[in-house]
């Protein structure tokens, strides 16, 4: 995809690229593309009857920009967004590019405690926020922390709790008490226009825009503090790299409060002049089965789950996928199987495979559109353009190429560090400027990238390394397995065991000893599972990640082993 550089014998890589960085703000993409072709189709949203051309798009942006800066709010100033994927997510978030704010995602999945902790965290003076979505009753939880609405003006709110946050936007005609519908503020928005001139744009890239909050599976959720520089950017790259033109239309299935969504869907289809589509407010196989052969979607994302529940829809044989080309499947390790039905059954021979971390806006790695199928489920391909990668040993040294490390990262994807949280900061990007991932990597001579698994998730036993993506791998050859996840969990003798947990095809079988049975003499005898656990799913975040701590925590309690009594 791009050529590198570095040492072909150390595990240093530098991707480089003959497209040079854009210095461009999120307003000055979408203003790019709405004047090189305004009647382009911009965003296609079929669950709420809307389609928009560029023009149209940037008009009513134009408008959210307004009501917002009507309302009193002031460049530099965050406003919070807690809603599922819909319309007004997205004009959320190029009105506050242009009304020169700092957009905060907040996680839909996310409860009274958390909602707390980040409104007070970043200091928000407005939020965006849907009624409801599933199971989570928004507004019940939002009178939950702050009484004072029940006697509040719409826009005047004076809360104890947060006293910072003043304006509550819901996405509803008859909004809560206290709170403004969203069709208020375009009516705001278009008072305004009538009486004012253009909104001065905003030129400098390097300005802070976006707040994404890390899942928080260690600790409180750490909020990566991302410029216009690097999510514009690498949404460029990325649409670089599935070749996208702008009569592509990108099916966008995935949260757009993740980068996945956001970055990798929106911005790398605007940066290339294509369509974004949405099949629904939240993953559903169905929808989004119906939208690519509706829309004749050209790209479809997803993480390897939703490929998977699609493939296995009961109605999967009736849609026309014909139109499909690309697309990125990212989150976790895509089985073989998997990749070769996504290329072959939904037609998509240029798939990629793409691998990054929120703290940089999100990727570093990305497959070929061209490269050999082998590589794309056994690597996440090569480097980014204007990335560089290396890989250090427990001492902190480089690696030679094909030996494991963690994964370090450095380049202009790199966040300004957590907001607020300067030891955290520290913690994850080094004085030379490298973000540690975490990860556990290799890079071969090629400069083909293999992620074998998390730090803190490698399995230890007996001395012996084992890396969950291996066995995963290998099990996914088993007829009967349709999904699984492999852990490590406390073991007396060797300090930690082998455990695959794994959900099996529908009206298929295998016992536990069928399992350990297909690994023996095929795997190393300390990679064949201990344990074999059959489950109907697994715990996923809202962006289809396997929660893997919480499979542990749940192995622990029902196998009865205390973590602190085998150390």
């Amino acid at each position: 995809m791009y050529p590198m550089t570095g040492p072909r014998s150390l595990s240093f890589v530098s991707g480089t690229s003959e497209a040079p960085l854009l210095y461009r703000t999120v307003d000055g993409v979408l203003k790019a593309a709405a004047a090189e072709g305004p009647n382009r189709t911009a965003l296609v949203v079929p669950f709420q009857s809307l389609r928009y051309t560029y023009a149209e798009f940037d008009r009513e942006v134009d408008l959210v920009a307004r009501g917002l800066l009507a309302c009193g709010l002031r460049s530099g100033e965050r406003i919070g967004i807690w809603a599922p994927n819909c319309a007004e997510w997205v004009l959320s978030l190029f009105a506050a590019a242009r009304a020169g704010l700092v957009l905060v995602n907040i996680n839909p999945a996310y409860r009274t405690t958390e909602l707390e902790f980040v409104l007070r965290l970043v200091g928000c003076r407005a939020l965006v926020f849907a009624p409801r979505f599933k199971t989570s009753d928004y507004v019940g939880m939002l009178q939950a922390l702050i009484p004072e609405l029940g006697n509040a003006t719409p826009g005047s709110l004076d809360c104890a709790a947060f006293p910072e946050l003043n304006l509550l936007i819901q996405l509803s005609a008859a909004p809560m008490q206290g709170s403004m519908s969203f069709d208020d503020v375009i009516a705001l928005g278009r008072a305004a226009d009538a009486a004012a001139g253009e909104i001065p744009e905003q030129l400098d890239a390097d300005q802070i825009f976006n707040i994404q909050f890390t899942s928080g599976t260690t600790g409180t959720p750490k909020g990566a503090t991302l410029t216009h520089f690097n999510i514009v950017n690498n949404g460029f790259f990325v649409g670089e790299g599935m070749r996208l033109k702008p009569e592509d239309s990108v099916c966008i299935p995935v949260p757009l409060y993740h980068c996945f969504g956001m970055v990798l869907g929106v911005l790398a289809a605007m940066t290339h002049g294509a369509a974004s589509v949405f099949p629904s407010e939240g993953f559903e196989p169905l929808a989004v089965l119906e939208t690519v052969a509706r829309e004749r979607c050209t790209v479809l994302h997803g993480v390897p789950t939703m490929f998977i529940a699609q493939l296995e829809h009961p109605r999967f044989g009736e849609f026309d996928l014909s139109s499909l080309r690309t697309g990125i499947m990212a989150g976790s390790p895509c089985p073989t199987a998997v990749m070769r039905r996504v290329v072959a059954d939904m037609h998509m021979p240029e798939v990629t495979i793409c691998y990054g971390m929120t703290e940089t806006s999100p990727v570093s790695f990305q497959s070929c559109t061209d490269d050999p199928l082998e590589l794309r489920v056994t690597t996440v391909g090569r480097v980014h353009p204007h990335v560089q990668v290396k890989i250090i040993d427990a001492d902190g040294n480089v690696t030679p190429r094909g030996a494991a490390g963690e994964l370090l990262t450095r380049g202009y994807s790199v966040m300004r560090g957590y907001w607020n949280e300067p030891e955290r900061t520290r913690d994850a990007i080094d004085a030379g400027g490298w973000m540690h991932t975490g990860d556990l990597a290799l890079i071969d001579e090629q400069g083909y990238c293999n992620i074998v698994g998390r730090v803190k998730d490698m399995i230890i036993r007996g001395g012996e390394n084992v890396y969950p993506r291996e066995v995963e791998e290998f099990l996914y050859r088993h007829p009967a397995v349709l999904d699984v996840t492999v852990v490590g969990v406390p073991d007396p003798k060797y300090g930690e065991a082998v455990c695959a947990c794994i959900q099996l095809r529908s009206g298929m079988s295998a016992s536990e000893e069928d399992i350990r049975e297909f690994c023996r003499s095929q795997i190393a005898h300390y990679k064949v599972p201990r344990y074999v656990r059959f489950m109907q799913s697994f715990p996923l975040t809202v962006s289809g990640k396997v929660q893997k701590f919480l499979i542990r925590e749940q192995l622990r309690a029902e196998l009865n082993l205390n973590e602190e009594e085998h150390a």
